[in-house]
């Protein structure tokens, strides 16, 4: 008999996540000689291990089509990373126990860089602890900053949402600079990498306009410099909007600024950039300012999504159950970019062990000599990535988003305790 397909979702979710796994689930529908039932993991691989696994029979078709115009992560997600298979054991034979149980053969995590890690660990457990399960990681990643890979689906979405909100802004800001705002500050997500901010010229017009600052995680953060800059801006202009990574360094590679608290990966928690340049030109310069984090908004903003990025992620889903039914295991599917102009583009496949846990930052070539700004080669690249409209269906004046009932399988497994993992 076909062995079960296992889906879940992994770190921060974004605008199209669920697009995926929409493309996963039709495909794996598709062939019911090659798989057998579908399920799907609430909250990720702590679902798996705690044996919280859904049954998709038990959805409304409409529902789950309504996956591809849906944001958040539809089926839970967690951030949480496996451990060596020689210290971890326990987490490899709980996982074993759960697949075994419920037959699943097949595994689709949908996720970034940390989750192709954790992909990789799972395929390797045919081999390492001799339970058959072919494993596959589904990309997605709002930062852009997953390897072998044009770009990753969620992040020509929420580049999109950057570039949209901060020409909006910028029109707010010169309607009134003469004697009100000169400055506006918008920190973005992106703790390594610069792809997000980036984004943000997009906004800019034909001439110039707004002028704009962006500070890049990977350009050390020049204090007088920056002033200097900004000064410039505003005497030539009469106002400036300033575009942060959360990412931002200083000179000696040490954070510009974090939160109180940190995530339970024990990473750092980013946060407060925009605040603490905020008081720093205050106390420099005496510009009047506002500053604004766009945080969760700018992944969770699938009103506006990139119809790229929609098809994208969905293409991503399809493609990993493709090739899985074509014998492949242990790979991630990727967009290749075929032409820049017009834009085409395919789907390929890089090897788990290439891409696991790997960072791009944003080439040196894509940002400008003066570290301020982008190159036209980066606009090239960005630009096609934001193109088209995949508006979701409105109803009362607002989006409607269709919830899941989340029907759970009867559990077959002995409770488990995280603690003894």
């Amino acid at each position: 008999m076909p062995k079960n397909a296992l889906y879940a979702q992994s770190g921060g979710v974004t605008a199209v996540i669920n697009a995926s796994a929409w493309g996963v689930i039709e495909a794996v529908r598709g062939h019911p000689a090659h798989f057998g039932s579908c399920l799907a993991a609430r909250n990720g691989l702590l679902g798996v291990l705690g044996e919280e696994l859904l049954d998709l029979e038990e959805e409304d078709p409409l529902t789950l089509a309504a996956l591809r115009h849906t944001p958040g992560g539809a089926f839970g997600s967690c951030r949480y990373d496996l451990g060596t298979l020689e210290e971890h054991r326990a987490q490899y034979e709980r996982l074993v126990e759960v697949f075994h149980a419920h037959d699943i053969g097949y595994f689709f995590y949908n996720g970034g860089g940390g989750s192709m890690d954790t992909a990789h660990k799972v395929a390797q457990i045919g081999r390492e602890m001799g339970y058959p399960i072919t494993s596959v990681g589904v990309p997605k990643t709002i930062d852009n900053d997953l390897g072998c890979t044009d770009t990753s689906p969620g992040f020509g979405s929420a580049a999109k949402f950057i570039a949209t909100v901060v020409r909006e802004a910028s029109l707010d800001v010169e309607s009134a600079h003469t004697s009100s705002t000169q400055v506006f500050i918008m920190e973005v997500m992106g703790r390594h990498a610069g792809w997000l901010a980036a984004a943000a010229a997009l906004a800019q017009e034909y001439d110039g306009r707004p002028p704009m600052l962006i500070l890049f995680p990977e350009v050390p953060f020049d204090q007088a410099a920056f002033l200097h800059q900004l000064q410039m801006a505003i005497d030539t202009h009469g106002y400036c909007v300033v575009v942060a990574s959360e990412g931002l360094k200083t000179p000696d590679g040490s954070l510009f600024a974090v939160a109180e608290t940190s995530d339970v990966y024990a990473h750092i928690q980013l946060g407060g950039v925009a605040p603490r340049l905020a008081e720093l030109i205050r106390q420099e310069a005496g510009y009047k300012l506002h500053w604004s984090v766009v945080d969760y908004v700018q992944r969770a903003a699938r009103h506006l999504a990139s119809r790229v990025d929609v098809e994208q992620a969905y293409a991503v889903g399809r493609a990993a159950v493709e090739g899985v039914v074509a014998g492949e295991h242990s790979f991630m599917p990727v967009i290749r970019r075929d032409s820049s102009r017009p834009y085409r583009w395919s789907v390929d496949h890089a090897p788990l062990d290439r891409v696991a846990s790997i960072e791009r930052g944003l080439p040196t070539r894509f940002i400008s000599p003066d570290g301020y700004g982008i190159t036209a080669a980066c606009r090239a690249y960005l630009r096609p990535l934001i193109e088209g409209e995949d508006f979701p269906p409105f109803e009362g004046g607002l989006p409607c988003y269709p919830r899941l009932r989340g029907v759970l399988r009867p559990q077959r497994c002995p409770p488990m305790s995280f603690s003894d993992l």
